[in-house]
């Protein structure tokens, strides 16, 4: 079976499982080869559901949890996204084609070495609108702010305050709060407020910084 039958069987398979729900993940998951953010010795599992070590103790995410947190976070063309932890650049590169040509997506990640590789890994795979930095995810990136978007790829003792004060007014954030088992916690500001939302148990790394562990 080649991997884009492997692929194509996965998508089925989110359907069915009803973490993939509307047309454009399913075209984003379909369009990404994750075989290419995947260490060349365990290429061979880069269809199975599950996290995969990618080097200095980081993991590419479950494909059923990047397709949960991009469907729940409802993302649009055009829109400026912020990812923090660019691991292998996978998360990237989906969420690159739900904000098409238009918009863009910035990526920090606090490994020199992962950084460098997710680059590699997203040129290859010929994506032109994310861009990568290195840096103390947990402050977010402000140079690039206000986002439309902001999602956290590792797990957080809280919500760091930098990355509410970075979304725009009625954007969103995702954060999984807590250690070991963590909380999905979808963000909504408006205005002033804050409305929190739990989307349920979730593992992640932690998130390291100086709003992390």
């Amino acid at each position: 079976m080649t991997y884009e039958d492997r692929r194509v069987q996965l998508v089925e398979q989110l359907k069915i499982e009803g973490r993939i729900n509307t047309k454009e993940v399913e075209i984003a998951f379909l369009e990404i080869p994750r075989e290419n953010f995947i260490p060349e010795s365990i290429k061979r599992c880069a269809y199975l559901d599950t996290p995969l070590e990618i080097g200095n103790g980081q993991t590419i995410s479950a494909p059923h949890m990047v397709a949960i947190m991009v469907e729940a976070l409802d993302i649009k063309k055009g829109q400026k996204i912020l990812e923090v932890g660019a691991g292998s650049g996978y998360h990237a590169a989906i969420v690159s084609k739900l904000v098409g040509k238009e918009g863009h997506v910035y990526t920090i990640e606090r490994y020199p070495t992962l950084a460098e590789n997710a680059k590699k890994n997203l040129k290859n795979t010929g994506i032109t609108n994310v861009t990568v930095e290195v840096g103390d995810g947990s402050m977010g990136l402000p140079k690039y702010a206000p986002y439309d978007r902001i999602y956290v790829t590792c797990a957080a003792p809280n919500v760091p305050p930098p990355l509410i004060e970075q979304i725009k007014d009625k954007g969103k954030l995702m954060v999984p709060v807590g250690q070991m088992i963590s909380t999905l916690e979808l963000i909504e500001k408006v205005g002033d407020k804050i409305i929190s939302k739990d989307l349920g148990g979730c593992a992640f790394v932690p998130l390291v910084g100086k709003h992390g562990y």
